[in-house]
């Protein structure tokens, strides 16, 4: 191809540019669409500028790459869900994907020992850890004396940190967790 060739391909183009952005706004019905239509018009056409037939109109073609992005950017938005401006999301952050996966691993390490505890270790632990009852009313609903839920209870902690990892000496319950 000769580069007056091409420079009158270029100047042709541009030369449309307007009613490019014309059949793009009667298409979409958004300046700012049919500005991106527009754009990947001229995108495709200079790609595919080798595929051109010159005995065609160039507008003809134009116009049929224009309507085919349009038609892909329906079926993209069609499957794409629903867009959020993200300064519109007051809850958008960013995710440490490590940190996730960590977490995540250490959340299944956990249940599992968890699973592996006794039966009375279990069931003192989910009432007091997870349900966040008092010990009064754990040992209320297990029918059994404060001081074997204390027990059983930190039986069940050490069990699960050493099969964590986690170094941990047992804890000191205050009176007031007592109650």
């Amino acid at each position: 191809m000769s580069d007056s060739m091409s420079d009158s391909f270029a100047d042709d183009i541009i030369a449309f540019l307007p009613n490019l952005r014309r059949f793009a706004l009667s298409l979409c019905r958004q300046a700012d669409l049919a500005d991106d239509l527009v754009q990947i018009t001229v995108e495709r056409a200079f790609r595919g500028r080798d595929q051109f037939d010159p005995a065609t109109r160039l507008d003809a073609w134009l116009f049929r790459i224009l309507r085919n992005a349009w038609i892909d950017m329906v079926r993209r938005k069609k499957t794409q869900g629903i867009e959020i401006d993200i300064d519109d999301a007051a809850d958008a952050r960013v995710v440490d994907g490590t940190q996730t996966v960590e977490t995540s691993l250490m959340l299944q390490s956990a249940k599992q020992a968890m699973a592996e505890l006794p039966d009375d270790q279990r069931e003192v632990m989910m009432l007091i850890c997870v349900e966040e009852m008092s010990y009064k009313e754990a040992a209320q609903i297990l029918d059994a004396p404060i001081g074997t839920v204390m027990s059983r209870l930190s039986r069940a902690r050490i069990t699960i940190a050493k099969k964590l990892g986690i170094n941990a000496a047992p804890a000191r319950s205050s009176d007031s967790e007592q109650e």
